[in-house]
């Protein structure tokens, strides 16, 4: 078998068989397919696409290249969840607890933020001496004693895609379904979990800007799911302006608890309690919709998830105090700077991609993965969409601790806000079910 064959067939548009790919996917991980090949491949991809089955087969292939997480040893249905990445989102802070206090493990996987989205391991790790990094013995045993355990990605998780993403993001080949979907399943199949749940973003502050494109990335996402045998549901969710009013890691942290209180802002707790219904119908908890979200309710007003939360933040080295001393146990930063409003009326859009990059200009993000996280630093929301404003009236509050791009920040977050006279409706939270 050569490469040379296996480009010149997809450049044709030919189907390619199971084979094919593996011989692809395991010689550019071992070396033997050199980056031009494999650039030439994306290529061809890019331009023909790949059927429903060959993508499952790509996913698959991408599995297999490195270590598979084997849960079969904690009881139960293991659920997963994976966002597609947006502005102010730290779902995974409440619904972890939230999830594994119904009797449901959550052992999961996260990742840490690129560009003008979070991570959900920033933000763990603003908690004082928070540990994401335990061995395969450590993250099995904690799920099984008390139901929970979040850590970071394992190296060895799926390293084809690890290569292939990389070479995709300097040949101008990311913007691709069957690449985007294969890539995430390719990871979340190799966690582990019997279920996955998917939280597709769309809107200004997601990779997908526009419905129809985030449908099609969670039809194809949910297919690869089921095809491999593992139950799979998406939740398509608004991104057109940050999810809650805190973007920023400790400051996403306080406001996940306040939520987990159930005193959080009312668009990141309806988020919540859709997705937990979701995770809970996933795990066999809730047979429907309407009894998953009354479940997700009475662990929330019983007091069950600040309980569940405390104990997974003290088992993984944090300090659980943080729950009732957020203030004085979260890092803080050195200034508040307020945005104003130039004119009245009415907010009607909050560009979430500009006001996550003004975030990261502050320090709370990193353009490049090298670059050292403020924990400290981001903004408050005063405003959302649909609300009325008047000129002076705050808009975001920016937490800084080095005044070095704030006037590049502040003008972005001022561009990213636009004020008419007539209201408007606020935006519809989730745009579609797929399972």
């Amino acid at each position: 078998m050569r490469m040379y064959d296996i480009i010149k067939k997809k450049r044709d548009n030919g189907v390619l068989e199971y084979t094919e790919i593996k011989f692809f996917i395991d010689g550019y991980v071992d070396g033997s397919i050199p980056d031009y090949q494999a650039a030439a491949f994306l290529m061809a991809v890019f331009i023909q696409g790949m059927s429903p089955h060959e993508t499952v087969m790509l996913t698959r292939c991408m599995r297999e290249s490195g270590e598979q997480v084997n849960l079969s040893a904690i009881p139960g249905i293991k659920v997963d969840k994976h966002s597609t990445g947006g502005v102010g989102d730290k779902t995974s802070l409440v619904l972890a607890p939230i999830v594994a206090a119904a009797g449901i493990p959550v052992a999961k996987m996260s990742g840490r933020g690129l560009g003008h989205t979070g991570g959900t391991i920033d933000k763990l790790e603003s908690i004082p001496g928070f540990k994401p990094e335990l061995t395969a013995e450590e993250f099995i045993d904690s799920v099984r004693r008390i139901g929970v355990a979040i850590i970071g990605q394992t190296g060895n998780i799926a390293p084809g895609d690890k290569k292939l993403y990389a070479l995709r993001d300097v040949t101008a080949t990311i913007d691709n379904i069957p690449l985007i979907a294969s890539s995430i399943m390719s990871k979340k199949l190799a966690a582990g979990a019997d279920g996955i749940l998917l939280d597709v973003k769309v809107g200004s502050g997601a990779f997908m800007k526009e419905t129809k494109d985030a449908l099609e990335l969670a039809r194809t996402m949910v297919h690869i799911g089921n095809s491999s045998g593992k139950r799979t549901m998406a939740v398509i969710s608004d991104m057109s302006q940050p999810l809650g009013n805190a973007v920023g890691n400790a400051l996403e942290v306080r406001e996940a608890i306040d939520t987990i209180k159930g005193e959080g802002p009312e668009d990141f707790y309806g988020l919540c309690r859709e997705l937990g219904a979701a995770m809970l119908i996933l795990g066999e908890k809730a047979s429907d919709w309407g009894q998953g979200r009354r479940m997700i309710d009475g662990i929330v007003t019983s007091g069950r998830a600040v309980s569940k939360f405390r104990e997974f933040i003290k088992n993984q080295g944090g300090d659980p105090d943080v729950i009732e001393y957020p203030d004085r146990i979260l890092p803080k930063s050195k200034e508040q700077v307020i945005v104003r409003a130039e004119s009245h009326g009415y907010i009607t859009s909050l560009d979430a991609e500009k006001i996550g990059i003004g975030a990261m200009l502050l320090g709370a993000g990193r353009s490049k993965k090298e670059d050292v996280i403020d924990p400290a630093v981001g903004l408050l929301m005063n405003k959302k969409i649909g609300m009325p404003v008047r000129k002076g009236q705050a808009i975001a509050t920016l937490h800084i601790n080095s005044r070095a791009n704030l006037e590049q920040a502040v003008e972005l977050i001022r561009s990213a806000v636009t004020v008419a006279e007539g209201p408007v409706h606020k935006p519809v939270l989730i745009k579609e079910i797929v399972q």
